[in-house]
């Protein structure tokens, strides 16, 4: 599963920077304004992670994000995952001030074990992630869609600060393990998931 994990993070890290490099193509077109960003929500849970925004128009701009997390901690418990999420935001005043609203789609593939998911939501149709991963180890594959709601503060001409929250639908593809390291699948399936899909808080500077 690590050597999985890692081939095919490196895939999705190829594939966001080839949209970070369409995404500048495009901005320079349309000669729209570039931030690179970290989340420090994200980054507080031990989860790397860069974002990219382009204007592609006065009111719009078009938002990536990679995150990607690789560690096993104490006792076997790991919450490691690699996510992207693209997504489109229409602003209410002019593009990286004050408020928006944006839809985003979100994919990546997951190996937990005996942590609480920091997801506030809901399971249902398959088994309840956030209480059986306790006690058992789940891995697959993610893939969902919500929509968000978000307010930049300007900061200095080059850096802004920026919150954000998202709500949407997702589905888990899983393997079942008893526990963090052993080979022998006890089941498979799939769950539905509601709730928050992203929030951050994150630091940005403008080019």
């Amino acid at each position: 599963m690590i050597r999985t994990l890692i081939t095919t993070a490196t895939a999705a890290i190829a594939l966001a920077i080839a949209t970070m490099a369409a995404l500048l193509l495009t901005s320079s077109e349309a000669a729209g304004q570039v931030a690179v960003k970290t989340n420090l929500l994200y980054d507080a849970t031990t989860t790397p992670n860069l974002g990219l925004e382009v204007a592609v128009g006065r009111k719009n701009t078009l938002n990536v994000v990679y995150g990607i997390n690789p560690w096993t901690f104490n006792e076997g418990r790991k919450v490691k995952h690699w996510v992207v999420q693209p997504e489109y935001r229409w602003w209410l005043c002019s593009a990286y001030n004050g408020h928006f609203f944006g839809v985003h789609a979100l994919g990546g593939q997951y190996n937990a074990c005996k942590v609480d998911l920091p997801v506030p939501g809901a399971f249902f149709g398959g088994d309840n992630l956030r209480r059986e991963v306790k006690n058992s180890r789940y891995q697959g594959w993610f893939a969902g869609a919500g929509v968000t709601y978000g307010y930049q503060w300007i900061f200095s001409r080059h850096f802004n600060m920026e919150a954000e929250i998202g709500v949407g639908y997702g589905h888990l593809w899983y393997d079942r393990y008893p526990c963090a390291s052993c080979g022998t699948k006890i089941s498979e399936g799939g769950t539905n998931y509601v709730g928050v899909t992203k929030a951050g808080l994150s630091l940005m500077y403008l080019f």
